[in-house]
């Protein structure tokens, strides 16, 4: 995974020589109370909820451009985005990760293990809040292709080659629960019909020093379980594209060719009564 993951050892030694701008995504309470010296805080990152309207992703890319640009990165820079550990952040350093894809941007990086890994490495903190330098944010339009909006999940159901996974937790699949934020957040419980389960939480397992993303053989064995190879083009959601993000980065490193992302997951699809869902305990995670 040497290509998205960075570790703290890496990171320390990077940082101190090549242009690097290093990116906190959780809430700011966490943020002040220490973090990896010169790291911006962009908890948006987390919070923000996306629609697949043109609009809505116009104004995803808009939101996004600004924040980055703002923590200064110019496309010169590796980013470089942590949370607190892999599996307690709903993969909130990952959607970074995934969000700077979308917007083309060159040089990604995740910290693998998250600020635990950091303060595990025995590596310097910091409680200073941090003064970037803005710069303008290259937008690069290559990376629009991981992003599906409603219509072509929709689009998707009568495509029984594409492999619509849902990663969310077992009480969102089995419809007992709407979402992360409360079982009655969202209009309707359920999951896009055909979707195969796929929970995030499988990506990773429990090392010595925390939780890690499983070994490319490990995901890849993982995802046979619901049908998915390499070649299986793969359209993943959850309840706003965190949880999915972290899935995103372990099949992308496991090599895995064709995977995309509906950003808008079950917080849009629930909410227009048009859209079919399936619900109830289903009988199987694969269509």
């Amino acid at each position: 995974m040497s290509e998205v993951l960075i570790s703290a050892k890496e990171l320390a030694a990077v940082g101190a020589s090549d242009p690097t701008v290093i990116i906190d995504a959780r809430n700011p309470a966490a943020f002040a109370t220490g973090h990896i010296p010169g790291a911006v805080n962009i908890h948006e990152i987390f919070t923000y909820l996306a629609t697949s309207t043109p609009e809505g992703i116009e104004e995803l890319k808009s939101t996004f451009a600004s924040a980055f640009g703002a923590a200064g990165l110019s496309g010169e820079e590796t980013a470089v985005i942590y949370e607190q550990s892999m599996n307690s952040g709903f993969g909130m350093s990952c959607r970074g990760y995934y969000l700077l894809s979308l917007l083309g941007y060159p040089k990604i990086k995740v910290l693998h293990g998250g600020f635990e890994a950091w303060c595990a490495a025995d590596l310097p903190v910091s409680t200073e809040a941090s003064t970037p330098t803005p710069a303008t944010f290259p937008i690069d339009a290559s990376g629009a292709s991981i992003l599906i909006d409603a219509q072509e999940m929709l689009d998707a159901l009568a495509k029984p080659e594409i492999a619509i996974v849902d990663v969310r937790d077992v009480d969102e699949w089995i419809a007992d629960s709407s979402s992360p934020y409360g079982k009655e957040f969202c209009p309707r419980k359920g999951r896009i019909p055909g979707a195969r389960w796929l929970e995030w939480y499988r990506m990773m397992k429990p090392t010595g020093e925390g939780q890690r993303f499983k070994a490319k053989d490990e995901v890849l064995a993982e995802c046979a379980t619901v049908g998915v190879t390499p070649d299986t083009p793969v359209y993943l959601y959850c309840f706003k594209g965190a949880r999915a993000s972290n899935t995103f980065v372990a099949l992308k490193n496991a090599g895995v060719k064709d995977v995309r992302m509906y950003f808008g997951s079950w917080n849009e699809w629930s909410r227009d009564p048009a859209l079919p869902i399936e619900s109830g305990t289903p009988f199987s995670s694969a269509a």
